[in-house]
């Protein structure tokens, strides 16, 4: 699928189009290479859903992107996927998967210095505990709190609203209390969803207010993702920047009116056209 003088292929699959927001972060980062984003709207949400079904889900859409999109490097820009599926993923197709979970808990280890640190996730994701799990292996404490009305919240476009401020701080006060009742001294808050960073500035504001005099910094799980994608597929040496138009493709196996309508608000720039394809049920 390469086009002549273009870079590699990577393929970044979420359950939705939250996801987005980790494809910018990579247009951003490789400016020479081509994407194919598959969201499996139809199926969302993929919290709701056993560990099984999960996985082959997502070892399905993972195949797509692989066999029929040429993706040399698959990123799986999905919570409950990289929590529940990503070593059915790893086994399904022949290609480098990268989770979502394990790069932004490298990255808070590597920027907390009290070692504490705060999680806000969707229900799906805090109760597999693949956050809390991540760092402890890399010998740090974690608190994690599911938010649930915060992804209505952004997916109605309240980015900046007075309700969502009143919600973020609302949900962030009973986190902090809850590190406090345990004792932890949290300095970094994790954001484990992918809609999270639509609202980073609210969730900053918020936690600068309420954990004073302590400073909290924010680790974008989209952000450490794209970083680690760039250290493990190298530079690329030689290849011509493409315009962004010419580097996405964007499929979805519902909603694409949705998609089309709120994807560029996740990716910062207009999605095009998104392609309807089927997975089966």
């Amino acid at each position: 699928m390469n086009h002549a003088g273009a870079g590699r292929v990577i393929g970044v699959f979420d359950s939705g189009f939250g996801g987005l927001t980790v494809l910018k972060a990579l247009l951003q980062r490789l400016p020479g290479a081509e994407f194919a984003f598959l969201g499996d709207t139809a199926r969302l949400p993929y919290g709701s859903k056993s560990r099984r079904t999960i996985a082959r889900y997502a070892s399905e859409s993972a195949r797509f992107l692989v066999e029929e999109q040429g993706a040399e490097f698959l990123v799986i820009a999905c919570n409950t996927a990289s929590a529940l599926a990503l070593d059915a993923i790893k086994e399904a197709v022949p290609v480098p998967v990268l989770g979502v979970i394990e790069p932004g808990a490298s990255a808070a280890a590597r920027e907390s210095e009290s070692r504490d640190v705060l999680v806000i996730a969707t229900e799906a994701t805090v109760a597999s505990h693949a956050y809390a799990a991540a760092c402890q292996a890399r010998e740090l404490r974690a608190v994690e709190k599911a938010c649930p009305l915060l992804v209505p919240l952004v997916e109605e476009g309240w980015v900046d609203h007075p309700v969502t401020a009143e919600v973020v701080r609302i949900y962030l006060s009973e986190l902090l209390e809850a590190a406090r009742r345990v004792g932890y001294t949290p300095d970094m808050l994790m954001l484990g969803c992918t809609h999270y960073p639509l609202i980073r500035g609210v969730l900053e504001r918020a936690i600068s207010e309420l954990a004073a005099p302590v400073r909290v910094g924010v680790i974008d799980s989209a952000e450490a993702i794209a970083d680690e994608v760039v250290a493990l597929v190298g530079p690329e040496s030689g290849v011509a920047e493409l315009a962004p138009s010419a580097r996405i493709r964007c499929y979805a196996t519902d909603s694409v009116e949705k998609f089309e309508r709120l994807g560029s608000r996740f990716l910062g720039l207009p999605v095009g056209k998104v392609e309807l394809v089927d997975l089966g049920g």
